[in-house]
């Protein structure tokens, strides 16, 4: 079969996990199975549950990973809920590639692309939200928190009032030409940080990224290799501060004039203590992975 992607950080995601010899690796998002296929061969004895929210990838990777069938489970969901789900499993690590997937870019009909000619950028297509709602009936008000949190755009009210004031857009192709012609033309498409806001409004991203942690550090596994890539600061910030918190060994107020929590309350250790990042030749080989960053943390 064609393989239409190239997984980031390949060769320093699956060393994350080379030392699991049982039990089961989550993959939160699938996608086209690039990690999950690298962890099946290198983890000979673990199991694994592909996750993922996108139908297409999911049927995808089904076709993929047939020889490994008896090793796999497959799940579809949110992957916010994925660890709730399978609590009764001996999880020995946890693997998640935050944001839109290649397929999702590379598929027209999905309104993530700036030539896309739909305005959609649901990564699940069952739910309600989607970006023709967020652009066209969002007010600018909204616009501009979306645009400030969500996008870290530095003119946002700028672009708020644009887009509040000429709507409706039907196309994402429409709202990135339209972006191009009134915005500076910087390093990046001008439409590059507003759809980043967008799509990460119209799915909840970093509310899921959050909620994901959470549920980890209720359930604490035992064991557990966390590794986590991010492609933006605002998903890295969240990693990084979850990760920080779970090492913390005192857990006394900072004004306290002596321990008196027992400074043993770290719940783990972080492996990297700054993330890794693609080199050279895989930027060269893969244009996507250039603002990638894995973190990885492990639990006792």
């Amino acid at each position: 079969m064609i393989i239409p992607h190239i997984p980031v950080l390949y060769k320093e995601t699956l060393k994350a996990f080379e030392d699991i010899n049982e039990a089961y690796i989550i993959d939160c998002t699938t996608g086209y199975a690039g990690h999950s296929e690298g962890l099946l061969e290198q983890n000979e004895n673990i199991k694994l549950i592909c996750n993922d929210q996108d139908d297409e990838a999911l049927e995808f990777s089904k076709t993929r990973l047939e020889q490994f069938s008896s090793r796999v489970t497959f799940n579809k969901g949110n992957f916010e809920h994925v660890l709730d789900k399978f609590k009764d499993f001996e999880i020995r690590g946890i693997l998640a590639d935050i944001g839109v997937s290649s397929l999702q870019l590379d598929k027209k009909d999905r309104g993530f692309s700036f030539t896309s000619e739909t305005l959609d950028m649901r990564m699940d297509q069952g739910q309600e939200l989607d970006a023709n709602f967020v652009v066209n009936s969002y007010s600018q008000d909204e616009l501009e928190r979306v645009f400030k949190e969500c996008g870290e755009v530095r003119e946002y009210k700028k672009v708020a009032s644009l887009i509040a004031s000429n709507r409706p857009f039907t196309s994402a192709k429409q709202l990135a030409e339209f972006l191009s012609q009134k915005m500076y033309k910087g390093k990046l498409h001008p439409a590059t940080l507003p759809f980043q806001g967008i799509r990460i409004e119209v799915n909840d991203e970093l509310g899921v990224l959050t909620r994901l942690f959470d549920s980890i550090e209720l359930s604490k596994p035992k064991n557990c290799v966390i590794a986590i890539i991010s492609f933006h600061s605002l998903e890295d910030r969240i990693v990084k501060n979850y990760f920080k918190k779970w090492s913390k060994k005192c857990l006394c107020p900072s004004e306290a004039f002596r321990c008196t929590c027992g400074n043993d309350n770290a719940l783990g250790k972080v492996i990297t203590r700054k993330p890794i990042i693609p080199t050279k030749e895989e930027i060269k080989e893969n244009v996507r992975s250039r603002s990638s960053k894995l973190r990885i943390f492990k639990f006792d």
